[in-house]
């Protein structure tokens, strides 16, 4: 592990995340179901996505702290396969490259039996510090 804290931010917090693993090449980290359901009583699509998105941007300011710049984010998709109802979701962002100006990480996150519910990919620039 990189000597790199991720510090939550306010929506990590209000959706329970809790980062498991962090690197620049791997970032893991659970949220639970509970609380974070739409109307119809399933995982909000919009939760997963902003689990995907903290995941692979923090992925992205740890390779970017190795060269003294930050990261921000500049392309997000993602495909739902699945929701779930109940228990824990985990989120793992996946370097496919690490560069100099951009990185981009896979995100797939699943449910406690395994099961796929959705794969994003995202993009981040890496920019100077302000």
């Amino acid at each position: 592990m990189e000597p790199w804290t991720i510090e939550l931010g306010e929506l990590d917090r209000k959706m329970g995340v809790e980062v498991v693993e962090q690197s620049a090449e791997r970032v893991v980290a659970t949220m639970p179901i509970d609380g974070n359901r739409q109307s119809l009583g399933l995982l909000h699509g919009g939760g997963m996505v902003a689990l995907a998105e903290a995941v692979g941007s923090w992925a992205a300011v740890i390779h970017a702290s190795t060269m003294g710049k930050v990261a921000v984010g500049v392309d997000i998709n993602a495909t739902h396969h699945a929701s779930g109802r109940d228990g824990t979701v985990t989120a793992t962002a996946t370097a496919i490259r690490l560069g100099r100006t951009l990185t981009s990480h896979e995100v797939v996150l699943v449910d406690d039996r395994g099961r796929r519910l959705c794969t994003a990919r995202i993009t981040n620039a890496i920019v100077e510090k302000r």
